[in-house]
Formats: structure tokens, sequence, C-alpha cells
């Protein structure tokens, strides 16, 4: 996969042939340059700091525990224990703290409780700081009144990377401004599952995608310096195949070829790395029977040797322990420990004990892990710290804060939820609406931040209703404030799970003139999160179902973490908009784009299934395209990949593929023009096909994408580069090749073929 073409467009030329450069994914990269690695005179330090250290201290340094484990009460009265601090820190030498211990808390007790950590490093002998990581995923969610964008699916839905990489500096600043210099994000696991719980925490089903999206997240998130008062530590998660359980359950087995695992699941890490992150977290399931915290062809092999990366591999939650109790590859928990820091794990999410470190110091004292092994994983760590500026100031960030939620950071939070959401049907164009018109608003997640958010916020779950901001705007509160309460009926209709009042629902819907029905799934992370039939709960169809049986047209309203079903009630609706968890500020953009204040914009970065057993992915197979002839009906989502309607109309032409007298490089150029009444933005997806190869090649790749905006009747020209990568393909061998033989390039409706040579 090319990182030149990683979905921008070289240049953009105007109808009047006027050159507008773009930057490219190259420029992108050479715009947002990865920060230097650790200079000279840091890695003296570091060598010296190592050779002072007893092995005592060292293991500690490879110990993270969670903020549970060294606090008492909880919720607003949670407090960090003096007692159990010391004996972490001083007596146990831990490097690392971790997460909340129940929910959100303000900036301000951030700070004072970093200091505490800081000032118990003072009691140590070599007064090493102490790193703290939280899980910052659309936003500083762990931080009371952050600045909260749309979960990453929904950001890939805006094909916009320099949005994201806008939205990540934003994070990044309201992070290190709670004195914590390490964000466990971005999500780079490939979401070609879709009943997995953390669906929503991914880039999509798209390599390409993740990829370029995952360099925005790194770049935005730790700038040119990781060490500064604005920036953070990024961890690159979960390294690798964690998204494509077999049943669909989080933490789970799966099986993924290596021609699969190079060609889809491993891009979007070496293009992270290569921007420069500082860390990866494991995956906690097993890939092939080994699991991830085991496999050190994947951690050493992989990830150093090919991949060239020299940060910090940091466990999941609890997951050497888990290597013995669920995955049972180790008969205990110290055989876990010497087989999982053999594989290459540096530190360990223990989190509540310091078992990890007992283990390991007695398996360096036996014999049976080498003290070049813990001195590896140790300077590793150190270097890290060093990077995020640690040791020059243990509480950067703290002094003159970044504010925390301010207005500016808001409205680009709001632009990106409008940005992220997708028009998928508007038969008859009944949306935009009037603001005149009577709508009846119904549904479970009509009146639910929680829903617009889903989980990893405020909380793990997000499932706290009583601790979401009041002064942000649901669905219903939204369309109340555009329009007017007097325009507005508002009934429940059904709980996520339980019907309410459907009939009332739909004696509403016969008297209004539109009904808008807003369905979808509560807040879940993770485990939590799992289940086994993608269907949208009965009592939300049976809902939509009365609503539409009133005769009246219906507007479905779907807040998602991932694509439920909607056969049973789709063809009877007349539209249907999708928000992929847009934020706090989601309601206020689907207002918008319900009432036409905003042209959507927003593609789908996922297959969205017509059938339970029906998941495939658009990069699928040709022979999968295939009728049986016994009744079923070849490749047919209820919305493909990319698919995503606009309130204007873009008319494609000219498409021309222009390859070098060697092949590759090849030219592409396309033109675009808005022929509707009103300015609206498209992102532009380019495809390539390769016709014929040695192994069964996917009907297409997305290969480069663009995001142009154009007033009504503008035209513009794009052009991409195509570079060797970007034809090639992984073989049996493992090996990226590219094989001569002929080609395809669409756009749109467009294709053009090309024949690459010997």
């Amino acid at each position: 996969m090319s990182l030149r073409a990683a979905g921008l467009a070289v240049a953009v030329l105007a109808a009047s042939a006027s050159a507008q450069e773009l930057p490219d994914s190259q420029a992108f990269l050479e715009k947002h340059q990865p920060p230097q690695r650790v200079a000279a005179g840091q890695a003296a330090k570091v060598k010296a700091l190592l050779a002072k250290m007893t092995l005592h201290e060292k293991v500690g340094q490879m110990t993270q525990l969670t903020l549970a484990a060294v606090s008492d009460g909880s919720n607003e009265n949670l407090k960090l224990s003096p007692a159990k601090l010391e004996k972490a820190i001083v007596d146990d030498g831990v490097s690392s703290l971790l997460n909340v211990a129940d929910i959100a808390m303000p900036a301000s007790w951030w700070r004072e409780r970093q200091k505490e950590i800081q000032a118990m490093v003072e009691k140590t002998r070599l007064k090493i700081p102490v790193v703290y990581g939280l899980d910052s995923i659309h936003g500083a969610t762990y931080v009371a009144g952050a600045t909260l964008f749309p979960q990453p699916l929904g950001m890939a839905a805006t094909f916009n990377p320099e949005l994201l990489l806008e939205g990540s500096r934003i994070t990044a600043a309201e992070t290190r401004a709670a004195g914590v210099a390490w964000n466990f994000s971005p999500v780079l696991d490939v979401g070609r599952q879709p009943l997995w719980p953390r669906l929503y925490e991914t880039f999509g089903e798209d390599p390409y995608v993740a990829t370029v999206m995952g360099v925005a997240a790194v770049r935005g998130y730790e700038g040119s310096d990781p060490g500064t008062a604005t920036t953070v530590g990024s961890s690159l998660k979960h390294y690798i195949g964690y998204s494509f359980p077999t049943n669909g359950h989080d933490r789970t087995p799966a099986l993924i070829p290596d021609t699969l695992l190079r060609e889809i699941f491993l891009p979007p890490f070496a293009a992270a790395v290569k921007a420069g992150a500082l860390s990866v977290m494991v995956n906690s399931g097993d890939v092939n029977g080994v699991p991830g915290h085991f496999n050190r062809h994947l951690l050493v092999d992989v990830l150093r040797g090919e991949l060239g990366f020299d940060g910090v591999a940091v466990s999941d939650w609890e997951d050497i322990k888990k290597a013995v109790n669920i995955h049972r590859a180790a008969p205990d928990d110290k055989e876990a420990t010497r087989i999982a820091v053999l594989a290459g794990i540096d530190m360990s999410m223990v989190p509540t004990d310091t078992s990890f470190a007992t283990h390991l110091e007695a398996l360096v004292k036996e014999g049976a892990v080498p003290m070049a092994r813990v001195d590896e994983a140790v300077t590793r760590i150190l270097t890290m710290k060093a990077r995020m500026g640690l040791f020059d100031d243990p509480l950067r960030g703290t002094q003159a804060p970044t504010e925390v939620g301010s207005a500016a950071s808001r409205a680009k939070a709001l632009e990106a939820a409008r940005q992220s959401i997708v028009l998928l049907k508007n038969e008859g164009g009944v949306l935009p609406l009037s603001p005149t018109a009577k709508v009846l608003v119904t549904g479970p997640t009509a009146d639910s931040l929680m829903s617009l958010n889903n989980g990893w916020t405020i909380t793990w779950q997000g499932d706290r209703g009583e601790l979401y901001p009041r002064d942000r705007k649901t669905v219903l509160a939204a369309i109340k404030a555009r329009v007017g309460e007097a325009n507005v009926t508002y009934v429940p209709g059904a709980e996520l799970e339980k019907e309410l009042d459907v009939a009332a629902a739909a004696t509403a819907a016969a008297s209004a003139d539109v009904a808008i029905v807003c369905l979808g799934e509560k807040a879940y992370a993770e485990t939590p999160g799992n289940i086994d039939d993608l269907a949208l709960p009965d009592a939300q169809l049976a809902l939509a179902k009365a609503v539409i049986a009133a005769g009246k047209p219906v507007v479905l309203v779907l807040l998602e973490g991932r694509p439920r079903l909607i056969r049973r009630v789709v063809d009877g609706a007349k539209g249907v908009v999708l928000g992929l968890n847009p934020g706090h500020e989601g309601g206020q953009a689907l207002a918008e784009v319900i009432y036409g204040d905003v042209n959507p914009s927003g593609k789908l970065p996922i297959t969205y299934p017509r059938f339970a057993n029906a998941l495939l992915t658009y990069d699928h197979k040709a022979f999968e395209d295939q009728d049986t002839g016994f009744g079923l009906k070849a490749y047919t989502p209820e919305f493909a990949f990319g698919h995503g309607l606009s309130y204007t109309t873009f008319a494609y032409s000219d498409l021309k593929v222009t390859p070098a007298a060697t092949g590759a490089p090849v030219a592409v150029s396309v033109t675009v023009k808005n022929t509707g009444a009103r300015a609206g933005a498209e992102p532009v997806l380019v495809y390539v096909t390769d016709q014929y190869a040695s192994i069964a090649p996917p009907v297409k790749r997305l290969r480069c994408f663009a995001r142009v905006e154009l007033k009504p009747g503008e035209s513009r020209t794009l052009a991409f580069t195509l570079a060797k990568p970007d034809l090639s393909f992984v073989n049996a061998a493992g090996k990226t090749v590219l094989e001569p033989g002929a080609f395809t390039v669409s756009v749109a409706g467009l294709k053009q073929d090309f024949e690459i040579r010997k």
C-alpha cells in the first residue's frame, strides 16, 4: 500500500486551469513530520540511568497499575491513598499508572493527582517520573467537560484526515492539560467484523482509510514533539488482528491467513509506526491459536524487524494473567510472564497488583529471562518518558493549561459531527424538511446523549446519563430548538429493547406531516457490547413498522456504532440518516442536516449489510459476486461502502489513466462538477482492480481519495498518482509483488482500463 497515494489528491485543477495544490499523502507526512527520534544526549542519559538501576527497579519500570489500585473511595470522592501510592511507587518502583476508577474528573482534579504522584516519585532513589495513561478515544473522554468528537468510525465517514488531525490536536492538548502524557489511541484495527463491539473505535473496513486516518491521528496527538505542554504520546491499538474475531465477540480468537494479515491488517500499523508512534498496545485475543501477548513472530520479527518499531509494547488489561485463566496457554502467571516478556512485551498492564514484577524478578534471578531482555524493555520505557518530556518536567501541561472544552474546540467538534453524518436514503427528496412541517419525533435514541456518544464517554461504558452535560442537545432537543416546540410532537414509542407506547406513536404519526423515528444502540464498550444478532431489537423494528403504517413520510435516524440490520423497515422509510456516534455536538449536527442547514457529505467507511449472514466487505472476491442459480442473489448490501447522498448532485467525467512507459507510476485524472443548486462537498474515491493475479484479486481496492467542495456549477479536475505499491498485492509467499497484466481504475460510475507490461 502506497503512502504517496494515501487518500489525498495530488493536485486540484480548476476549470479555468489555474492550479491549486492540495497535499497528497506524501505532502501530508512532510507537512506534519514525525518527531525526531531520541537525541544522542537523551540516549546517553537513558543509558547512564539504566546502569544505576537495580533489578528490582527495572522490573518496576515494566509494571503498570490502574488508578483504583492506589486510591480509596469512588466517583467524585475518589482520593489517592498515600500508603498504597507509596508502596507502589517507592517500594515496588511502579513505572506507570492508568485509567479512571469510575468517572471522568475535572482537569484540575487530575492536575492535583499528578502532583501527588510525582511528589511520591521524589521519595524514590532515582526519581524516575511516572507516566500516566488514559483512553482519550474521541476526545479527552475521562476529563470532565472535554471536547468530544465523533467516534473514530464517524471520523472515517468524513474522509477528511485534515479534520481528524485538528481534532486529535485538541484531544492531545486537553489530555495534557490534565497532566497526562500518554494516550491509548488510535485504534488501527481494521473493522471488518460488524458484530464486533469495538467497530466504532476503528476507521472502518478499508485498510487504506485506516492508514490515512491513523497517520493523521498520530501526527495530531504527537505533533512535532510529543513532549510539549499540548502533545501526548500515542499508542497503536491493538497490534494485531484483534478486530477480526471469528464469532464477532470481543477478545475471542481470529483465524487470519498470513496473506490477509499483511494485505489488510498490517498496513495501518506500518504507516503509523513510520509516522512516529511512541507505543503499541497488544491484541487481547489470539491469532491462529497464538495469544497476542505470546506471539514473538508478530511482536519481534514483524513489528520490530520488518516495521522498524523502536517504541514500547504495552500489554492490554490483565492480558498476561488472562493467558493463563482465559487462553489456557500457560500453566501459571509466572510462566505466562516469562513467555510474554520473551515474546516482546515491554510493560505489563497488570493492573491491580505487582505480581508481574515479582515473577519477573524471580525469573531473571533464575536465568529464565536474560537481563539483556529486561534492559531492552526498560531502555524503551525510559526513552519514551524522555521523549514525552517527563524527565525535564513531569508536570508539563499543568502550568497555564489548555482550556478544556473551549468554544473554539466545540466548534471544531461540531464541524466534525456535521461532516460525519451519512444520508443513506432520500426517496422523493423527503429531506431536507421544511421548518414549518409538523413532525413526530419518536424512538429510543431521540432523547439520548449516550447514543450520540457510545462507550469511552465520561465512564468506560458511557452509560451513566446523569453525568452527561446538560447544555448539549439530543436529536429531539435540537429539532425543537430548530423549528419550535409547537411543530414537534414527541412520543417515546419504545426503549432500546422494550415496546412502550407504539400505538400512541402511530396515532401521532397520522396527525403529523413527517415522522422522525430515531433508532439505534445503547452505549457500550468492549465485551459488554457483545451481540449475536445484528438486527435492531424487535421493539424498535415494531415501532418503525407501526409508524410507517400510519401512512405519512418516515425518516429513520440511526445512531449506531455498528451497522444494525434494518431490512424489515428500510423499504417503508422515505429517508435514512446515519450518525456513527457523532458525539456531544451530534444532536445539533443531525438537526442541521435534517432541515438542510448543512448539506450532508459523509460516506460509509463500512459496508452496511442487508442480511444477517451476508457480511461481505466491499473488497470481496469476484466469485462472491456470482448468482448461485438457486435463488440467492449476488453481493447486495443494504448500502455499499462509500455510499452517501447529498442535497446537490455531482457529475463525474473525463476519467483519464496514463501509465508511465514502464507501467508505473500511473497518472489518473477525473473531473467532478456540482450539477445541483447548492454548494456541497464530495469525497472522491478512486479504486483499482487487478483483473487477474496469482492470488484471486478483490473486485476493487480503494487507492486514493480526496474531499472537494464545489459551488453550484463549479467543476474541478483532480489528479492522482498511482505508484507501484498501489498496484501490488501480497502473494502466497508473503511478499508484496506487482504482476504485469490488465488493471482498471474506477471512479464513481467511470472506468478506464490500462496494462502493466513486463
